[in-house]
């Protein structure tokens, strides 16, 4: 179970993934060592899941958001499977997520512009298997994206 330093050290590293070990130690009042055994079990736990870089994907030429909303053919046995690995390998998907309900599955993906996405979309996405309705909503503008939990 967490107890406090552990929601502490959560937030720290949440709000900086690379906060070094003297310094977290320094935040939550551990020695260093305590710090990161601490780390460490939470590691193991699988409660920490590793960190990554967060890009600003407009800063590298991809001015581009789309979600596409996708409703897979029910009567093909193997449609999700098929359809999730094919969609891994399209290099401008950045995210899959799977749903309960209507929809099926939704891919983020991102373009340079708007002739790159139709590009993309009648290549790529419209050759994808087992796609029996799809909707696409392009980004506007992203008003909240933060995975921190209030710990």
């Amino acid at each position: 179970m967490l107890d406090d330093t552990d929601r502490r050290i959560l937030r720290l590293l949440q709000a900086e993934p690379a906060t070094a070990m003297p310094e977290l130690a320094e935040a939550t009042g551990l020695t260093p060592a305590r710090a990161m055994r601490r780390v460490d079990r939470l590691r193991e736990d699988r409660i920490i899941q590793g960190s990554h870089a967060i890009i600003h994907w407009p800063a590298l030429g991809y001015a581009v958001s789309v979600s596409l909303r996708i409703t897979l053919d029910k009567a093909v046995a193997r449609a999700f499977d098929e359809f999730i690995s094919a969609a891994r390998a399209v290099p401008e998907v950045i995210e899959i997520q799977t749903f309960l309900g209507r929809v099926d599955v939704r891919l983020s993906l991102i373009a340079k512009d708007l002739s790159d996405y139709q590009r993309i979309y009648r290549e790529d996405v419209l050759t994808l298997p087992h796609i029996a309705d799809i909707e696409a909503l392009m980004t506007v503008a992203s008003v909240k994206s933060d995975e921190s939990l209030p710990l």
